[in-house]
């Protein structure tokens, strides 16, 4: 609530991003806002607490099938965890999870300030749990890790730099939208699955949701699939996104849409 009072131009993005996609509603607004505070809050206690402790915070978790179906044959798992929910405990969650054998590496954007990467990269040292920063070193990084039969971890919904995306609708607008999933996918044959962690009520932990990647529609380009995949989930969630990020913005030297 206090960033939401205190910057005009967070509260404006909010709001005009939640009416976009069709959310009018005041008491989801306010939801919201909560949610957001949320996020915030419990990033310290998922970052410093015993990895165990924070493993057992996730009470329930629907489509685990799709994981070990893909980890006996060896494919390579491409999560996709957009910023809905607590898309910090997914990554930590298969961490704990899953066997020496099938660590998870994810791709992280360094912050601006050296002091808050090296709290982040300490809070995510975790064992089978690897991270690799936004570059091209990065990328060849997660490639590599795929054709290990390994997972990795993406953010679906940042906005990449210019060359690295294309503009596809997002709730009825243009979005810039990331190819590298649709690119690591084809280049390793892994499988996608999609992940998000729902908060439950009251303090009860974590809902875990993994769910396959829907199947394109006729002409449909990969980078519309994405982002209505990524639409479904939300709709499921709506007031736990990230509504706040500035999802339509127009990533320096790139066109914008017409």
């Amino acid at each position: 609530m206090i960033v939401y009072l205190a910057s005009p131009r967070y509260r404006r993005c909010l709001c005009t991003n939640l009416r976009t996609a069709g959310f009018t509603q005041t008491a989801l607004l306010r939801q919201a806002i909560a949610e957001a505070g949320k996020g915030l809050l419990e990033l310290p206690a998922i970052w410093l607490r015993p990895h165990e402790t924070v493993a057992g915070w996730v009470a329930q978790v629907s489509g685990w099938e799709l994981v070990e179906d893909a980890l006996a044959r060896r494919r390579g798992i491409i999560f996709l965890t957009p910023h809905l929910g607590c898309f910090e405990i997914t990554a930590q969650y298969y961490a704990f999870r899953a066997s020496a054998q099938a660590p998870l590496t994810a791709l992280y954007r360094p912050p601006k300030m050296k002091a808050v990467e090296s709290l982040l990269l300490a809070g995510r040292d975790r064992p089978n749990l690897h991270m690799a920063s936004a570059n091209l070193k990065g990328v060849r990084a997660l490639l590599r890790a795929l054709r290990r039969g390994e997972a990795i971890g993406i953010l679906p919904d940042q906005a990449p730099g210019v060359g690295e995306g294309e503009w596809a609708e997002f709730f009825g607008r243009p979005a810039y939208t990331m190819t590298l999933a649709g690119r690591l996918a084809a280049g390793s044959d892994a499988q996608i699955i999609l992940a998000y962690a729902e908060r439950l009520e009251q303090g009860g932990g974590y809902h875990l949701h993994l769910a396959p990647m829907p199947a394109p529609l006729t002409g449909e380009l990969p980078a519309r699939t994405l982002n209505r995949a990524l639409e479904g989930l939300i709709r499921l969630c709506p007031a736990q996104y990230a509504w706040g990020y500035n999802r339509y913005k127009v990533p320096a030297g790139a066109q914008a849409p017409k």
